[in-house]
This record gives structure tokens, sequence and C-alpha cells, in this order.
């Protein structure tokens, strides 16, 4: 079934959401070593819609609409950064100062979390449009980048008193989304002109790149300082290498 693998890649990236509400619920990494898997998933995603992303879009549907939809995207994703930060999401992304904020912003961050998903895993369907395998960057990239968010949320979660049953069918439940989200972007755009897969991608792109500005990067150059900006393009050459070696 052509669709099965759009599914199991975006349910293998959201399964992220999970490993790491285990680590805030269970055993907590340092704020640092967070910070440097947040630098390092930064370099890798940056890289993956930079050279497999964007440069897929343009060959796929041209310059317009690979641009309309990264900068509708962003947009889009700024808006509901906005809406989401009045609810206590805005540091989704943050292994230390959000897991206090009681069960009312846990529960904004894994909203938060949906939403930073539907881009990210559109993607991975994306990807498979033209019959190729999946783009490994980006996957990666994104398990990566999931690990705090659930991280953070979980212990938030427990905080405000919330059972690890509660929790863990949440996380469960949004990573099965993430699956959902790659299928979707698979088969709402298999047969679509390539215009609009174009402006799909863009869209993908624009929104990821946003969030890696708002979300990711703080966290990281907040744990790491100095050391963010090497770590970053570790991440960086690796998803580089991986896109000229395995494939995308």
């Amino acid at each position: 079934m052509d669709m099965l693998p759009a599914l199991l890649w975006g349910l293998l990236a959201g399964s992220s959401l999970l490993v790491g509400a285990a680590l805030g619920w269970f055993a907590l990494p340092s704020a640092r070593i967070t910070a440097a898997v947040m630098a390092f998933g930064s370099g890798v995603l940056v890289s993956a819609i930079a050279f497999e992303l964007m440069d897929e879009a343009l060959h796929t549907g041209g310059l317009l609409p690979s641009v309309t939809g990264f900068l509708a995207g962003a947009v889009a994703f700024t808006v509901g950064t906005l809406m989401l930060a009045a609810r206590g999401a805005r540091h989704r992304k943050r292994s230390a100062g959000v897991a206090g904020a009681g069960g009312a912003a846990a529960l904004a961050i894994a909203l938060g979390s949906v939403f930073d998903g539907i881009p990210e895993s559109m993607v991975i369907g994306l990807s498979l449009l033209d019959g190729s395998s999946v783009s490994l960057p980006i996957v990666a990239a994104i398990f990566l980048s999931n690990v705090p968010e659930g991280m953070s949320s979980a212990v938030g979660m427990k905080r405000a008193g919330m059972s690890k049953t509660y929790v863990f069918g949440l996380w469960s439940g949004i990573a099965l989304l993430c699956g959902m989200g790659s299928l979707a972007g698979y088969a709402l755009f298999d047969t679509a002109p390539v215009e609009y897969v174009a402006v799909a991608q863009g869209v993908a792109a624009g929104a990821m790149l946003a969030m890696i500005a708002d979300t990711m990067i703080p966290e990281a150059f907040d744990g790491t300082h100095n050391a963010s900006g090497l770590i970053t393009a570790l991440g960086f050459v690796t998803a580089f290498i991986l896109s000229h070696t395995l494939g995308g």
C-alpha cells in the first residue's frame, strides 16, 4: 500500500514525543544536554529545509509557488504562536522554566506540539510523493526537536498532579496525529498539480524555519551559550552528508 510508508514514518517521528515524555516523567536530563540536542536538531532542520524541502519545491512547481507558500507558512506559524503564547505555550520547546508553570500551561504546550507537528509531519508525507525514499535528515531533525517538547510538558503535568496514564495517553494521541499528518500530506497531494505541491512544501518550510527561530534556537543558546553555534553547525553538516549519501 503506497500510503503505508507515509503513516509509518510519521509515527516514527512522532514517537519521540513519547520518548521526551518518558524522560521528563522518569529521568529528566540536564538543561545543557537538552539544549545541545536542540542546537543539533536546529542545524539538521535548517539544512533539510534549505537543501531538500525548498529545493524540491522549486524544482517541482517553480519559484513563485515556493516563495508564496514559504512566506504564508512563516506568517501562519507566527500568528499561531502569538495565540498560543497567550495561553502559556510560548516556551513549549524549553526544558527549563516551563515545567513549573502548572497544568494549564502544560496542556497549552501539548496543544503547541500539535500545532508544530502539522507542518513537520506533512513534510514527511510530501517527501514520498515522487516515489523515492523518505527524507532521512528531515525525519531525524523532527525526531530530535520533539524530544524536549514532550519532556517539558510531561514535567509540568506531573507537577500539576496529573496521572501518568493521562499524560502518556495524551502524548500517544499526539504521536498518532503526527502519523496521520504525514499520511494526509501524502494522500492530499498525491494527484495534486505540481504548483499546489510546491506551495504546500513552501508552507511547511516557512513554518518550520519560523519554529526553529522562535522556539529551538533560544533554548539551544540558553543552555549551551557559545557552544551552540558549533553544535548547530555539526547538525547542519550531518544533514548535508545524509542528503548526499543516503538520498532524500
